[in-house]
């Protein structure tokens, strides 16, 4: 059993407190988080692309008028790539690494981009948009892994919940840029070919720059290249090349100590490990949980079906529609931008709290004004519904846009972590079938009926979060994927961290002492992989009497 005693320093005693753009190596790490973060805009300019491409004339009579059956192909073939892609996404990233899946990702979408721009039928296209969306899953399993396991620790929970927030900008950019090639090539097949060429222009970055942002310092540990990790840690976090930096000595004792503890429990990891230990199971059931909350909390009913809904409460003129639907997009993306830096200021826990009971008060009362308006032709209640609707997604987007990565990739442990992140976002995929199948079936059967059903279902969300949802605000990553294994692993892993930077620290202070000098290993204490290397080392000087003693310290 451990010892109890409280470790002698934690991470927040050697983070950077100045001004990080003053700080050379955080300013050249952030600058690289940019490649991985742009993994979220091409999702969501992928993803509305073909909605788009729907309101221009060319391309409808280019593909026949597509309608019904073949335009619900056509919509969801991303989807189908994607979803085949991304069962087998963790392997690469794991096996490979975070940046050749990333790199891989980028060409396969490339060539996807390349198909869907010179297509001349349907089934090229279709074709085309399951080509992007397996290129896709890729992508999007490696950028988070990448980015939350290389930020900077008092930066890594804003930047990865920046990273689901920018799928918002890729919609805002996919709507604009279709306008704009209607507006200057409208009686062309350019108004349709340009779009889709646009589409290549951040992968081709990505493509071209992803060998220059460094590796994942947690997956080159795991394939026992510590030299590596830890000359990425003293260049970008420490900002002085000097691996015996007290905290990338921090870091990497805690990294080697999380990765061989996972190693002893599972050798090799499968989708079964996400499940198979008590600690494991309760990870998932979050996961899984927060992955249903995001898409069935009354927003899918806008987010696929706003025509329905506007329609639903007296508003049918196009123009007004496509205003409030664009302007909704722009007001989620600065919301949900807003929201991540809010993060480690307020906590994860309190921003779902804040969350769930705002869109419960505010779903309940858009459901008020729905009624009025369908029983009563409440003209009034209409009105007030927009409003409304725009509440309910500031609610949203406090904590269901940023943190579903963030919370996610944190709680999970390395080993699992490419995993279940990919049954995190299964999860998803599969209440967003449910939406688009379900959705507009139930609010044509029974109408604003079907919104009481989200609000019981907001209430049970709510307790939910209430309950479950532990607080990971101050930790580590490794201490906090530690959290939901006992007492005794967060224990351990926070005094292996605080006595190695402890050790560090007094092994730098006798470095500045020329008479300090290393004397030899302990026959009994050779260094093995992901163990400390200890040294002996001896400072000699001279007491108030004048003569002479030895003080012997350990040294990593």
């Amino acid at each position: 059993m451990a010892s109890r005693e409280k470790p002698e320093f934690s991470i927040a005693d050697f983070l950077d407190q100045g001004k990080w753009w003053r700080n050379r190596g955080l300013v050249l790490l952030n600058i690289a988080l940019v490649i991985p973060l742009m993994s979220s805009i091409v999702n969501g300019l992928d993803s509305s692309l073909v909605n788009g491409l729907q309101i221009l004339p060319q391309w409808k009579e280019y593909f026949g008028n597509p309608q019904g059956k073949l335009l619900g192909i056509i919509g969801s073939a991303q989807f189908l790539g994607n979803l085949f892609g991304l069962p087998f996404s963790p392997f690469v990233s794991d096996m490979l690494g975070r940046r050749a899946a990333l790199f891989i990702g980028g060409l396969i979408m490339l060539a996807g981009v390349a198909i869907q721009s010179a297509s001349w039928n349907v089934g090229m296209l279709i074709g085309a948009r399951i080509t992007i969306g397996l290129g896709l899953a890729l992508c999007s399993n490696a950028a988070p892994l990448l980015l939350i396991e290389l930020a900077y620790p008092a930066h890594r929970g804003k930047i990865t919940s920046i990273y689901n927030s920018c799928w918002y900008f890729g919609s805002i950019v996919s709507a604009w840029v279709c306008y704009g090639a209607y507006e200057h090539a409208g009686n062309s097949q350019w108004s349709w070919r340009i779009p889709t060429i646009v589409q290549a222009f951040l992968p081709i970055i990505q493509v071209v720059s992803v060998w220059f942002v460094p590796e994942s310092p947690r997956w080159l540990v795991s394939k026992g290249l510590e030299g590596r990790a830890a000359q990425i840690l003293a260049k970008y976090h420490a900002n002085n090349g000097d691996e015996r930096d007290p905290l990338v000595v921090f870091e990497m004792a805690q990294i080697r100590h999380a990765i061989r503890l996972e190693e002893r429990v599972n050798e090799s990891t499968t989708y079964l490990s996400l499940f198979r230990t008590p600690g494991n199971r309760k990870r998932m059931m979050l996961i899984m949980a927060i992955a249903v909350f995001s898409q069935w909390s009354g927003n899918g009913l806008v987010s696929y079906y706003i025509n329905l809904v506007l329609e639903g409460v007296g508003i049918t003129d196009t123009q007004q529609k496509a205003a409030i639907n664009g302007g909704l997009q722009i007001f989620n993306f600065f919301i949900a931008i807003g929201a991540s830096f809010l993060i480690d200021w307020l906590g994860r826990r309190p921003l779902f709290l804040i969350s769930n009971i705002g869109m419960l008060a505010a779903f309940s009362v858009w459901t008020i004004t729905t009624a009025l308006y369908n029983t009563r032709n409440n003209v009034a209640a209409a009105k007030a519904t927009i409003p409304l609707i725009f509440i309910f997604y500031l609610f949203y987007d406090i904590a269901y846009t940023p943190l579903i990565v963030t919370y996610s990739l944190e709680i999970l442990p390395f080993k699992i972590r490419a995993k279940g992140f990919a049954v995190m976002n299964i999860t998803i995929m599969a209440t967003v079938a449910f939406n688009q199948f379900v959705n507009p079936w139930a609010l044509e059967a029974i109408g604003w009926w079907y919104y009481l059903v989200y609000c019981g279902w907001l209430v049970f969300e709510l307790v939910f979060v209430l309950w479950f949802i532990v607080e990971t605000k101050g930790r580590t990553l490794e201490e906090t994927a530690a959290m939901f294994d006992g007492l005794e692993q967060e224990h351990d892993l926070a005094m292996a961290g605080g006595n190695a930077a402890s050790t560090s620290l007094r092994v730098r202070d006798l470095d500045e002492d020329r008479d300090v000098f290393p004397i030899r290993r302990k026959p009994h204490q050779r260094p093995t992989s992901g163990s400390l290397q200890v040294f002996e080392m001896d400072k000699r000087h001279s007491d108030s009497t004048g003569s002479t003693r030895h003080d012997t310290f350990l040294a990593l």
